[in-house]
């Protein structure tokens, strides 16, 4: 590996690292702070999430995929890392409901301009056939941000509060982000005018009349669906509903993300040897066969079983998209295909946690929401089985 594609690779590491690891997984932990400071209901504090994505992934998410596709991923993920540490900065001085809402629309934005999107269209440029090793190393970032923040912000809420906590993070993010993004070269063929380097732009309407993209794009709504219902609650499960201390919800959060490390790995060494769908099967089983194990929360043990099941899902969950998306389509209309299967990720991930949060305020229990998820997440699985092996559309031809 060249030290060009080095550089690329570390850059998205890191990228990944802060606005998904710190900032996505992050804000979750300080959920049960709010229900106890402001008295707000845990469906309040999963709103946030819910309507900012619901606003920014419609109106932001294709727009930022047609820019990537136009100008390249290096300038939204400038502006996405600012606005990721700017919103954490934010939400830790907020004082109403209306400043959580204005700092999440932030955060939500910062996701869409530096978080997966261009860094999925950016490695899928520099690398080929290593492409599901360089995305499952890139990926590392999220496991091991992941992985980190719950130790982090339960040190720092110890420290300090979990206000200047959230506001530490969110400067962290921009410190250790902003330069290596800076000095990124975004294409192997940087060197080319704009026209030279771009080449034909394949219009959107042959991807949008072929049935497979929607198979896809369902399969993807349904894996984030149950994921992010999934994580978005649980902290607050753990803590507020079993009674589990900080340290103990912060250490079984922690080895979720830790072992997302180990499934991103074997995830990305699995789709280099073997049918991309297969892999993308295995995954969203992973999910579907974890979110039972948490029923089973007050034995010993059952939460440890749930997070290794999870974690390795998880680790493979978001990396698979875009491998198969460059399999089926090509890469040269990848930036606008991944933003509208972002963007209607972000309405999935928008809506599910805060109506599991609503299930759990008007049942008292999350019994209901999390047998919601499993049959979320066993359709998505079958809409896995429905896709095709071979490429849905022939692809323009790509560079060497």
């Amino acid at each position: 590996m060249n030290t060009a594609r080095v550089q690329v690779a570390v850059t998205s590491f890191v990228a990944l690292f802060s606005i998904v690891g710190l900032a996505l997984y992050g804000l979750p932990l300080y959920y049960d702070f709010m229900v106890r400071d402001f008295g707000w209901s845990r469906t309040q504090v999963t709103s946030g999430n819910a309507l900012s994505k619901l606003l920014v992934g419609p109106v932001f998410g294709f727009a930022a995929g047609w820019v990537v596709d136009r100008f390249g991923p290096r300038r939204l993920m400038l502006a996405g890392v600012l606005m990721a540490g700017v919103a954490l900065i934010g939400l830790g001085r907020m004082t109403a409901l209306w400043m959580f809402y204005f700092f999440y629309l932030l955060n939500a934005l910062g996701y869409v301009c530096g978080g997966p999107l261009p860094n999925q269209v950016l490695l899928s440029r520099w690398f080929d056939a290593a492409r599901g090793k360089a995305m499952g190393v890139a990926y590392l970032g999220i496991g091991i941000g992941g992985a980190i923040v719950p130790i982090l912000s339960a040190a720092l809420v110890s420290a300090f509060g979990w206000r200047v906590a959230l506001q530490l993070l969110g400067v962290l993010i921009i410190v250790l982000t902003l330069p290596w993004v800076y000095v990124l070269r975004e294409s192997p063929d940087a060197g080319k005018t704009a026209s030279q380097a771009r080449g034909p732009i394949e219009p959107m309407g042959t991807l949008l009349r072929n049935p497979t993209f929607y198979l896809l794009a369902v399969a993807s709504m349904c894996s984030i669906a149950a994921v992010g219902g999934t994580n978005q609650h649980l902290k607050l499960y753990l803590s507020l509903d079993r009674g589990y201390a900080q340290g103990e919800a912060a250490r079984i959060i922690s080895l979720v993300l830790t072992l997302s490390i180990a499934g991103r790995l074997i995830m990305g060494w699995l789709a280099d040897r073997m049918p991309k769908k297969q892999v993308m099967l295995i995954i969203y089983l992973l999910v579907a066969a974890s979110i039972p194990l948490l029923f089973l929360a007050s034995f010993p043990g059952a939460p440890y079983a749930f997070a290794v099941v999870f974690g390795l899902g998880l680790g493979g969950e978001y990396l698979i998209i875009p491998l198969i998306a460059a399999e089926l389509f090509g890469v040269k209309i990848l930036g606008r295909l991944l933003g509208v299967v972002l963007t209607a990720d972000g309405v999935a991930e928008a809506v599910s946690p805060m109506l599991i949060g609503y299930l759990r305020d008007i049942t008292g229990s999350y019994r209901i929401g999390f047998i919601g998820l499993i049959v979320i997440a066993l359709a998505g699985a079958a809409a896995v089985a429905m896709l095709p092996r071979t490429p849905a559309s022939a692809p323009l031809a790509e560079p060497n």
